[in-house]
């Protein structure tokens, strides 16, 4: 870990698990707290990072409590990465002009007016970039003085094992601001993330480790993997496996689910449902198993000491793996601190 700057703090709103402080933290970027609606996201936050978890609907907090949060910092950054659901493509259709489910993105610009930190960074999809509420978004800021840059991020070029590719947004008060140079010449591979961690099987778990864990495979789902190639398709399988809506032509372009990773590639993108073999690509190259969860979260760039469970907290798939796959990954956290820090340095301040 580098030294904290002691001039700049941040606050990271819907900071879920704590990617995003975490990398934050890695870069001596002091986060004085996070701040989430999920109540089980407090635990792996603040036991991992050195700051407050503050349980609060978005809707409720005022700049001037940012404001008290921040201290007497010089310069102050906040943070927003809200959820990405309501800009999913294949969830609205590329509806870009719908107003009603946007209310998170419009509740940290108000945050912005009323707190004005020198320093704003956001992350999201991609198609963020298509809805009419994110160009509001960028004109509200240009308005209010800040510098804006935005573009789409390959996470594979900051060291993130994953095919990962983001918005990201970084605007300043105190000039011109832009993303840092890829800072990987090639991708960090499935094999470099996780090729040493103890085997296990489908069902079961580490007795070292409680989140390397796997879901188990039903008889007929055991079959298909033991038949499936890494980086393959169901398309490998005898036709008896095959799913049903599979054969129909509508369900026949979805090569990518029931699938196995490539050890010498990197990953595919960790979602909601990772340690699901039938949801995506996240059968293990080599071990007839999905993914654990552990696992999932080193594709996030979480350190593989990075605890999400208290000493005697039951494994829930559904829970973890929501907070686990809709963190931003460490790697994208380091390198967006990079970039306000090399910001902040080229104005001397």
């Amino acid at each position: 870990m580098t030294t904290v700057n002691s001039k700049i703090r941040a606050v990271d709103l819907f900071c879920g698990a704590g990617g995003l402080t975490h990398g934050f933290l890695l870069e001596g970027l002091k986060v004085n707290a996070g701040i989430d609606l999920d109540s089980a996201c407090q635990y792996p936050y603040e036991v991992n990072n050195q700051a407050q978890f503050i349980r609060q609907d978005v809707t409720k907090i005022t700049g001037d409590h940012l404001n008290e949060i921040f201290g007497k910092s010089k310069i102050r950054v906040l943070a927003g990465c809200a959820p990405c659901q309501p800009f999913s493509t294949y969830a609205h259709k590329y509806d870009v002009k719908r107003d009603d489910k946007w209310s998170l993105l419009q509740q940290f610009s108000r945050l912005i007016k009323e707190s004005s930190p020198e320093i704003v960074t956001m992350e999201n999809v991609p198609s963020v970039c298509k809805h009419e509420v994110f160009d509001s978004f960028v004109r509200s800021l240009k308005r209010r003085g800040y510098y804006v840059w935005h573009g789409i991020i390959d996470s594979t070029l900051y060291g993130a094992p994953q095919s990962r590719k983001r918005m990201v947004l970084l605007a300043s008060m105190l000039g011109e601001i832009e993303f840092i140079e890829p800072t990987q010449k090639k991708p960090k591979t499935v094999r470099e993330a996780i090729g040493k961690l103890e085997r296990i099987k489908a069902g079961d778990g580490s007795g070292k480790d409680r989140l390397h864990s796997t879901r188990s495979l039903t008889p007929v789902n055991y079959e298909r993997i033991k038949v499936s190639k890494p980086g393959g398709t169901w398309r490998d399988w005898p036709k008896q496996l095959v799913v049903d809506c599979h054969k129909v032509e509508s369900g026949s372009t979805f090569s990518g689910v029931y699938g196995r990773m490539e050890w010498d590639k990197p990953a595919p993108t960790m979602t909601t449902q990772f340690y699901s073999f039938g949801s995506g690509r996240f059968g293990h190259p080599e071990q007839n198993r999905a993914i654990s969860l552990r696992e999932g979260a080193i594709f996030q760039g979480f350190p593989r000491k990075y605890k999400f469970l208290k000493k005697d907290e039951v494994v829930n798939f559904t829970a973890l793996g929501r907070m686990i796959g809709n963190a931003v990954p460490v790697d994208l956290g380091r390198a967006i601190a990079k970039s306000i820090l090399q910001h902040v340095d080229q104005y001397k301040i």
